[in-house]
Protein backbone atom coordinates (compact mmCIF):
# COMPACT_ATOMS: atom_id res chain seq x y z
CA UNK A 1 0.00 0.00 0.00
CA UNK A 2 3.04 2.27 -0.01
CA UNK A 3 3.41 4.81 -3.08
CA UNK A 4 6.17 6.06 -4.88
CA UNK A 5 7.79 9.27 -3.74
CA UNK A 6 7.57 10.16 -7.44
CA UNK A 7 4.08 10.21 -7.25
CA UNK A 8 3.44 12.14 -3.61
CA UNK A 9 3.15 15.92 -3.91
CA UNK A 10 4.38 17.91 -1.10
CA UNK A 11 2.94 21.39 -0.32
CA UNK A 12 4.07 24.60 1.78
CA UNK A 13 2.58 25.32 4.92
CA UNK A 14 1.91 28.47 3.14
CA UNK A 15 0.49 26.29 0.40
CA UNK A 16 -2.01 25.03 2.22
CA UNK A 17 -3.00 27.51 3.91
CA UNK A 18 -3.56 29.61 0.82
CA UNK A 19 -5.64 26.67 -0.54
CA UNK A 20 -7.69 26.38 2.66
CA UNK A 21 -8.25 30.14 3.22
CA UNK A 22 -6.60 30.19 6.75
CA UNK A 23 -3.50 31.59 8.32
CA UNK A 24 -0.69 29.88 8.39
CA UNK A 25 -0.81 29.84 12.22
CA UNK A 26 -3.41 27.59 11.67
CA UNK A 27 -2.07 25.10 9.62
CA UNK A 28 0.96 24.65 12.27
CA UNK A 29 -1.56 24.08 14.92
CA UNK A 30 -3.45 21.53 12.91
CA UNK A 31 0.00 19.88 12.24
CA UNK A 32 1.24 20.11 16.18
CA UNK A 33 -2.02 18.52 16.94
CA UNK A 34 -1.71 15.85 14.55
CA UNK A 35 -4.86 16.72 12.86
CA UNK A 36 -2.68 17.01 9.35
CA UNK A 37 -0.03 14.68 8.45
CA UNK A 38 3.57 16.33 8.02
CA UNK A 39 6.55 15.63 7.39
CA UNK A 40 9.46 17.89 9.17
CA UNK A 41 12.59 18.66 6.75
CA UNK A 42 14.75 20.83 8.57
CA UNK A 43 12.91 23.29 10.22
CA UNK A 44 10.42 23.65 8.13
CA UNK A 45 7.23 21.10 7.01
CA UNK A 46 5.63 19.93 4.17
CA UNK A 47 2.14 18.37 3.50
CA UNK A 48 1.01 15.80 1.19
CA UNK A 49 -1.62 17.14 -1.23
CA UNK A 50 -3.63 14.28 -0.22
CA UNK A 51 -3.47 14.37 3.35
CA UNK A 52 -5.25 18.70 2.45
CA UNK A 53 -8.13 16.98 -0.15
CA UNK A 54 -8.52 14.60 3.29
CA UNK A 55 -8.98 17.14 5.83
CA UNK A 56 -11.09 19.17 3.72
CA UNK A 57 -13.29 16.55 2.49
CA UNK A 58 -16.79 17.26 3.67
CA UNK A 59 -17.93 14.50 6.68
CA UNK A 60 -20.00 11.79 5.68
CA UNK A 61 -23.22 11.86 7.88
CA UNK A 62 -23.96 8.09 9.56
CA UNK A 63 -27.81 7.57 9.13
CA UNK A 64 -29.72 4.88 10.02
Amino acid sequence: MTRDLSEVRFLTVAEVADMMRVSTMTVYRLVHAGELPAIRFGRSFRIPESAVAEAVRPPVADVG
